[in-house]
């Protein structure tokens, strides 16, 4: 399959059921770093760092105070960030022992361990029936039969049963669908319905089936069968995912039979379930862990293998950095990006920059308008001698022009930005929200309108939803016939969203 034309942006479908990354969480965690995405809401208190951020409930509650004063009452959504694009760890090169590196809790072997069960990983699906079409619900409850025979998507019946097929899923958007699949795969395994607590033998292609079905449902917010589901695998330090422990399947191969993203899936899982100081725990424990590694590398053949294990360690403290702003430890987030940035030697000029213009927008975040200026000028300084404002500087001024409340500039900021790249999302999101703190909701309304018309796909994401509905509610008292047709729009274009229909588009509050 073309990698082009895949879910995975950026990355080859061929090795998503490697051992290690490209993974497919590191996308689904990184939908909002592209500069042309929008997919998932961003709040008021809406996050701003380069990294992977927390699901959308579990947001920072924070903004700059002069982004909350809000004199209208309603979820909307204040103006979105670019982010950076994930770091490629796998483009370097090296072997299977490098990347499957970490030690088992013991070393005994399967004959060993076969009197005591209760050490093992033992999971299995919780739920018996398959995950229900959100959207194609709430298109029978507000439209009824009629427009629901117009939906088109792909079901779990649809594909090959097999991994092929999961591909196929992931890459039309068909999640819970995908989802559904990975059930199926997994009750091969014996590991379906009924069979959590009953001994499995673990492989590469099981437990990557594992990481994929807790990652699509992290996605999807379904964070209760996502508890439930991942709880067997603790922190997957038990023995039988690592390769020592089935000498004669494996032929002394060594290390995790686990892939590194869903160790830090499992350690961030606390956050999305509304417990950040358990999650800032496990990720520091494993980043201690890594930095070990890191350490046992240094100055050994191959000369990759610290570099490779210092991006994993970069990778924990993105999620760390995200984990510090649900806690507003901002002294945290400042130690940890000062010590990327002027530490680390292996951090390129580019990224750097990045950085810098992340570390501004938190700023913004917490009402320090010259902090944020402070940062954003490292970030130019760091640009090519001579080169024009790209996307990046544009939407950095636009977003202190916004915090001056000048909402005019901004738009024009956002407007200049908008030329750069014609039909981006986030851009004519931002555009929208400035004017409707000019008191044009019309114009507002209009601009929402046209970026839904010009890509559908890309635009019906939550947070224009958000936004579009909480306009048509401004504009009038009766504004339920033209949420339903944006429900008849999400009906035709959009396989899932990760929120709520009723609660994207306020229908349950409509007259």
């Amino acid at each position: 399959m073309d990698p082009k034309n895949s879910a995975l942006a950026g990355t080859s479908l061929s090795q998503y059921f490697a051992d290690d990354p490209p993974s497919f969480f590191d996308e689904l965690a990184n939908k909002t770093m592209h500069k042309d995405n929008a997919n998932a809401p961003i709040t008021a208190g809406a996050t701003t760092t380069p990294v992977p951020q927390p699901r959308a409930q579990h947001k920072p509650q924070t903004a700059p105070s002069n982004l909350t004063a809000n004199t209208f009452s309603g979820a909307f959504v204040a103006p979105e960030y670019i982010e950076n694009p994930n770091d490629g760890e796998d483009d370097l090169k090296v072997s299977d022992y490098v990347r499957n590196f970490w030690e088992p809790a013991t070393t005994e072997t399967s004959a060993g361990m076969s009197m005591r069960l209760p050490l093992l990983t033992t999971p299995g699906i919780q739920t018996p029936t398959d995950l229900p079409d959100l959207v194609g619900e709430a298109v029978l409850k507000h439209l009824g039969e009629a427009d629901l025979a117009q939906r088109k998507i792909l079901g779990v019946d649809n594909v090959t049963q097999d991994e092929r097929g999961l591909r196929t899923l992931i890459s039309a958007g068909c999640y819970r669908s995908a989802v559904n699949l990975t059930g199926r795969l997994l009750t091969i395994y014996g590991q379906g319905y009924g069979r959590a607590g009953q001994p499995a033998k673990h492989s590469p292609h099981s437990l990557q089936l594992w990481f994929t079905r807790l990652a699509l449902l992290a996605k999807l917010g379904e964070f209760e069968l996502l508890q439930a589901e991942a709880e067997p695998f603790e922190q997957l330090n038990r023995p039988d995912v690592y390769y020592e422990f089935y000498p004669e399947m494996y032929n002394g191969k060594s290390g995790s039979i686990a892939c590194f993203s869903f160790r830090l899936l499992l350690a961030e899982l606390p956050i999305y379930l509304g417990n950040p100081h358990l999650g800032l725990d496990r990720l520091s424990e494993l980043f201690v862990i890594c930095n070990e590694i890191k350490k046992y590398f240094a100055g050994r053949e191959p000369k990759d293998a610290e570099q490779f294990w210092r991006r994993r360690e970069i990778r924990i403290l993105h999620s760390i950095v995200n984990c510090a702003l649900i806690m507003k430890k901002f002294n945290l987030i400042d130690d940890i990006i000062r010590g990327m940035i002027l530490e680390s030697s292996d951090v390129s000029k580019e990224e750097r920059r990045a950085l810098y213009s992340a570390w501004g927008r938190i700023y913004l975040q917490i009402g320090d308008i010259f902090g944020a200026e402070q940062k954003f000028a490292e970030a130019r300084r760091m640009r090519e001698i001579n080169s024009t404002p790209d996307l990046r500087d544009l939407v950095d001024k636009g977003l202190i022009t916004v915090a001056e409340n000048d909402f005019r500039g901004a738009y024009a900021i956002f407007q200049k930005a908008l030329h750069l790249e014609s039909g981006n999302t986030m851009i004519l999101n931002n555009m929208g929200v400035c004017l409707l703190y000019e008191g044009k909701l019309k114009d507002a309304i209009k601009l929402f309108e046209h970026a839904i018309n010009l890509n559908p796909q890309k635009s019906l994401n939550e947070s224009l939803l958000v936004n579009l509905s909480t306009l048509y509610e401004l504009e009038s008292n009766i504004s339920k016939h033209k949420k339903l047709n944006l429900l008849r729009l999400v009906n035709k274009y959009k396989p899932d969203l990760n929120i709520s229909l009723e609660i994207c588009l306020k229908l349950q509050s409509t007259n």
